[in-house]
């Protein structure tokens, strides 16, 4: 079958089930939309432009000025149109447009009228178009907002981009007349022999129809029948129960166990509806003061936390950019994921149900204060939107209502705490009241720490404040002080590629027991502004407080800041501009070195990796021994140098750092060949080899920069400045910020906040590369690399 026939089968299919009079069908409506970038509020206007572009959803326009190098980002307001052809309207039918996700607010036009708005990012909505759609060709047209609005959570003084757009899918979604709106899913009773499941439909019925049963199916996880029940609907909800349920497959963060459930509305038994969700079993439990049970066993919670944001898309990532991303923080051995500070994409909620990661949803309340009247109506409305929508999750345990909310208000007497207390409270009860099953939370709002279920504090030692061995003390405190208590946020920023032989720790100028983040950060010494933002020392820092949560027995867990590097509009100065560099990955999901930490720790496939890959070019004096760590998760460990074995050693958790799997070398001049083999309890070997090229010469002062260039297996060039001395060795203490520009014959791929896509950024050990993509002219590339120490050098590179 060929594509377009095969293109145009599926089509004439949908468009049978579009005019057919039973069961609901969804067409996906990304592709061939037209953008314009025009922020009249006039549809008129809009409809008379003529510089619309062409283009693909999902997508944002901040998608690259975000991260440019210019102050500030677009926030403003843009139009989508699209042509949607219907060739047949069955008058038993109603159909909607439904939104992933459209940022912040959304006014949706069909035919020149106006069918619904929306305020608020983050979630997703429905705008039915049944009075205004006719048959053939049909003008949708919608005008998206991000302007700033102080009366619209998030607050723009948050440590993210509020990123403009239609940012995720956009589906067209027909259904009978009659149809079941939405199911609620209760599990009312788990245990491991026996389990009761609560199914409370609602359900649409415009005519009072009296002779319509709605069928309720349960299967197991492979696909048998374990429950079935009909009964007639007479009002808007219907309730079916199954009890005893024997030994039900427990869903939990190893076997992630799904039943099916399938709901049908029939009309004289003919069925006219029918929706399928996904079923987990578990319980869950904080002890007071104490650790974290899941299905009646202790949990560890093992966690990160996950913005929504990609390189060069932004927040318009694709469903298999959000799965990749997931997957990567299971493997690394994550059991609970935070999503940071909003809800997410659908199929992120799937990714957690699927691959057994615990949730803590999030209603973006970020900063900004107690806001007035409209603002706390759209903030309510905005949780309500999160529970409904996400209610059936059973990877979700936590509704989180908020994060440093009264930091930073926007509002006069904005982070007045009695104000805020009392819409906290307003808060927590309709939590409690849509969702009696899950806990609230809170983080970093210390006067509102009794009214929800969950506290985290802040506390971000070796960071933000204090030495990062102040750990222990920090979570003992806690521990005693909040009967549910967890710790949100630790960790600190890292530049790829940057290493030093001894990293700064802050030892006799900071402070070693303090761990509060101050809100503003211009009297407090801490290592975010003194240290040397080396992988190394973050390395050590997440290692240390590993060491500490997986050796305490009543510690609830902690969640890592944050799984990927994110661009913030608060940190232009940063070592890439524009980026949160606090992620154990780049902003493209490639890992850093303190990837391998928490995978030493967590993960189950067995692996090795010396610390570290980014570290090829070292220097020091003659016989000098130089510490290495290989991060494991290996019972035991060889490391061999040049050919010779160093010796075996016993992974222990208990010891710190790298669980003992450490080893003294004294490197030769030159290349040293570094070998460690990992060997299981069950025999299984793993290796990984690291290759360094050593010195026993220090470098002098940087007098010069050295471009080259190496062709890239996607065809591009990666050209890389290295910072030299007068005897043409490499400064690996030069940190300085260069510039890179292509002249001629190609651009360079900026904009992207990683390590080989800004046209700025700081030198790592006097190192840095941008890749450059060719225009096709076959004509010579030509680059100069700049800042005030050299001036300027120039590379010409043929092709």
């Amino acid at each position: 079958m060929n594509k377009t026939f095969s293109i145009f089968a599926l089509f004439v299919l949908f468009q049978i089930c579009l005019s057919s009079s039973f069961a609901q069908t969804k067409m996906n409506l990304n592709d061939n939309w037209l953008y314009l970038e025009n922020h009249t509020s006039n549809l008129n206007e809009a409809q008379k432009a003529s510089n619309w572009v062409s283009l693909n959803l999902p997508h944002t326009w901040n998608a690259e000025d975000a991260t440019d190098l210019m102050p500030g980002y677009r926030r403003d307001a843009s139009w989508y149109q699209k042509k949607l052809n219907i060739p047949k309207i069955d008058q038993n039918q109603v159909y909607s447009l439904y939104f992933e996700g459209s940022n912040v607010t959304t006014k949706v036009y069909v035919n020149g009228k106006e069918a619904g708005s929306h305020i608020g990012g983050y979630i997703g909505f429905s705008i039915d178009i049944t009075k205004f759609i006719k048959e053939g060709n049909n003008d949708i047209f919608v005008r998206v907002d991000n302007s700033y609005d102080i009366e619209i959570i998030p607050s723009q003084k948050s440590d993210f981009f509020i990123y403009g757009g239609i940012t995720r899918d956009v589906w067209l979604v027909s259904k009978y007349k009659n149809h079941i709106d939405n199911i609620k899913i209760t599990t009312p009773e788990v245990s491991a022999k026996k389990a009761s499941v609560q199914i409370v439909s609602t359900i649409i019925n415009p005519d009072n129809a009296k002779d319509l049963s709605l069928t309720i199916t349960l299967k197991n996880p492979k696909g048998k029948k374990v429950a079935s029940k009909t009964i007639s609907v007479s009002d808007k909800t219907s309730t079916i129960t199954f009890e005893n349920i024997k030994n039900p497959e427990l869903w939990d963060t190893e076997k992630p166990n799904l039943y099916k459930l399938t709901a049908s509305l029939s009309e004289k038994n003919q069925i006219k509806d029918s929706i399928s969700e996904k079923v987990g079993f578990r319980w869950f439990e904080f002890k007071d003061h104490g650790p974290f049970y899941l299905n009646g066993k202790r949990l560890l919670i093992r966690g990160t936390h996950r913005h929504e944001e990609q390189a060069g898309v932004g927040a318009a990532m694709t469903n298999e950019q959000h799965w990749a991303d997931m997957k990567s923080i299971k493997e690394m051995g994550a059991n609970f994921v935070r999503l940071a500070h909003y809800p997410q994409d659908p199929e992120v909620y799937k990714a957690c149900d699927e691959l057994g990661l615990l949730v803590w949803d999030e209603l973006p309340w970020c900063r900004g204060g107690i806001g007035n009247e409209v603002w706390k109506t759209n903030t309510k409305n905005m949780l309500e939107e999160i529970i409904n929508q996400n209610y059936n999750h059973p990877s979700i345990i936590i509704w989180s209502l908020g994060n440093e909310m009264n930091w930073l208000p926007d509002f006069p007497d904005g982070d007045n705490a009695e104000k805020t207390n009392a819409f906290l409270t307003e808060l927590n009860d309709l939590s409690h009241k849509l969702d009696p099953t899950r806990k609230t939370a809170i983080r970093k709002y210390y006067e509102g720490s009794h009214i929800v279920d969950v506290f985290s504090p802040s506390i971000w030692s070796g960071w933000y404040s204090g030495s990062y061995k102040s750990y222990q003390k920090a979570i003992d405190v806690y521990k005693k002080e909040y009967k549910h208590f967890i710790h949100a946020e630790y960790g600190g920023d890292s530049h790829v590629g940057r290493h030093s032989e001894n990293p700064i720790t802050g030892e006799n100028i900071i402070k070693a027991e303090g761990w509060e983040e101050a809100i503003v950060q211009t009297k407090v010494a801490n290592i975010a502004q003194i240290g040397d933002w080396s992988e190394n020392y973050i390395v050590d820092l997440f290692d240390w407080h590993l060491h500490i949560s997986e050796n305490d027995p009543t510690f609830v867990g902690n969640v890592q800041w944050a799984f990927k590097d994110f661009a913030t509009p608060l940190r232009p100065e940063d070592d890439i501009p524009y980026m949160n560099q606090k992620g154990l990955t780049d902003r493209n999901g490639v890992p850093k070195d303190a990837y391998y930490v928490f995978k030493s720790y967590w993960a189950k496939e067995p692996f090795t990796y010396i610390e570290s890959h980014t570290w090829t070019e070292r220097q020091g004096p003659e016989n000098t021994p130089r510490t290495i760590s290989v991060f494991s998760n290996c019972d035991k460990v060889t490391l061999s140098h040049n050919g010779k074995s160093l010796g075996e050693k016993q992974r222990n958790l208990t010891l710190y750092p790298a669980n003992g799997l450490t080893w003294d070398v004294n490197f030769a001049k030159g290349e040293n060949v570094l070998i460690a083999i990992g060997k299981t309890k069950e025999g299984k070997t793993v290796s990984d080899t690291l290759k360094v090229n050593y010195r026993f010469n220090k470098n002098d002062t940087a007098v010069s920069l050295q471009l080259s260039s190496k062709k890239l297996k996607n065809g591009n060039y990666l050209v890389t400045a290295i910072a030299v001395d007068n005897n043409n060795l490499r400064c690996l203490d030069y940190e300085a910020s260069i510039y890179f520009q292509c002249l001629k014959g190609g651009k360079t791929l900026k904009n992207q906040g990683t390590p080989t896509g800004s046209e700025s950024i700081r030198m790592a050990n006097g190192k840095a590369s941008i890749e450059v993509i060719p225009d096709g002219s076959n004509t010579p590339i030509e680059m100069t690399a700049l800042n005030q120490s050299f001036k300027g050098e120039y590379l010409r590179i043929e092709p």
